[in-house]
């Protein structure tokens, strides 16, 4: 008998957007790993999900690892949660879903469908996902400015996560990199950034680099939270 690794993503703020499917089987599994046992508890508590959990994160992820896969191996049934969105996407969870299809061919790994900051914010930004390229988190330092180069000169629709200690200075870069070769060129790159997705304040900010830095100098009370970041394509 094999175990199964369930990918269950959960809410991005609002705790009613979660599946039935998704709050049966965290009901059902053995073990829930997950980011931050506290923030959990309060998905658990809203629906009543007693089943027991265990921290998996990047800095204690091999050893978690190692006690994961010989569970699965038992023939235990897991379901990876993040603390918010869909696990293994910007997230250290994919370290487990890779040594569980290298190592346990015969476990299944189920993904549900599910929130995601990534998709809810392009589904509302008006900017073309026909083609898009995630980058994940920005990079702090080193590659960071390499990057924002290859932004510039795609073609395809940029999305990446930023953090409220570096939106400032991430929109600075853009009106760099963005405004100026654009007004020289005839054309507007839109740039969207989301913030609080589904959550009470939720914010849409759309404009040039320039004018959605300005939104945010003029509201300084809105940094806060984890941001998205859209970027139209070059033409």
């Amino acid at each position: 008998m094999t175990g199964t690794l369930y990918i269950i993503p959960t809410p991005i703020g609002n705790l009613e957007d979660i599946t039935l499917r998704a709050i049966r089987i965290l009901k059902e599994v053995d073990l829930v790993l997950c980011e931050n046992t506290s923030v959990t508890q309060r998905l658990f508590k809203e629906y009543d999900i007693n089943t027991p959990t265990s921290i998996f994160y990047a800095q204690t992820g091999i050893k978690n690892i190692e006690k994961s896969l010989a569970l699965l191996e038992e023939g235990k049934s897991i379901a990876l949660v993040s603390d918010a969105g869909t696990p293994t996407i910007s997230d250290p969870g994919v370290l487990l879903v890779d040594r569980v299809r290298n190592e346990l061919p015969d476990v299944a790994v189920v993904a549900l469908p599910g929130a995601s900051a990534l998709i809810t914010a392009l589904a509302s930004s008006g900017i073309s996902s026909s083609n898009f390229t995630f980058y994940g988190f920005m990079p702090h330092k080193k590659g960071r400015e390499t990057l924002f180069k290859t932004i510039k000169e795609s073609e395809m629709t940029s999305v990446f996560y930023e953090s409220v200690h570096r939106i400032e200075k991430t929109l600075e870069s853009l009106v760099e990199i963005l405004d100026q070769p654009a007004v020289e060129a005839g054309e507007k790159r839109r740039v969207v950034v989301a913030r609080e997705l589904t959550k009470i304040y939720e914010e849409i900010v759309r404009g040039s680099a320039k004018e959605v830095k300005e939104h945010f100098n003029n509201h300084k009370d809105h940094l806060r939270g984890e941001f998205v970041v859209i970027i139209e394509g070059c033409k």
